[in-house]
């Protein structure tokens, strides 16, 4: 039998308190998020939808969860072949188009950089604010 592994959210239109959808440009795009034991999370649409530029979007939302998805498996993988990290950033971007008549993501690149006090990566190295030296390695779509 495969193990799953299942994850329930909450998510409430907020801006409804600001009134109802009449027409695009009236309505509030904030909601909140909960997921039971933790904090609420609140967040809008991207300011190109009419968004709140002060709130994480969804689209933010979607390559900080492959981003930090590829570092927990990286970082898993290396300590189960015994290999240190010391360090790991990612500078990941999501680019979104119209095609069609739909908008949607193209591509999501992902630059994760990464140090091991055994086999620190050499190219584009970069001093990290603790000192550690970090070291690109070739972006991942």
């Amino acid at each position: 039998m495969a193990k799953t592994h299942r994850y329930s959210t909450l998510l409430t239109w907020t801006g409804a308190a600001r009134g109802p959808t009449a027409d695009y440009a009236g309505y509030s795009r904030e909601f909140d998020a909960q997921i039971a034991g933790k904090s609420t999370f609140k967040g809008s649409a991207d300011p190109t939808f009419r968004g709140d530029p002060s709130l994480h979007n969804p689209e933010e939302l979607l390559v900080i969860a492959l981003s930090s998805c590829h570092m927990l498996s990286y970082l898993a993988e290396c300590a189960m072949a015994k290999i240190a990290v010391v360090a790991y950033e990612d500078a990941a971007e999501g680019t979104m188009a119209m095609a069609e008549g739909r908008i949607r993501f193209t591509e999501v690149v992902l630059r994760p950089r990464c140090a091991s006090p055994r086999a620190p990566i050499s190219h584009a190295p970069k001093r990290s604010t603790n000192g550690r030296t970090m070291s690109a390695s070739s972006p991942t779509r």
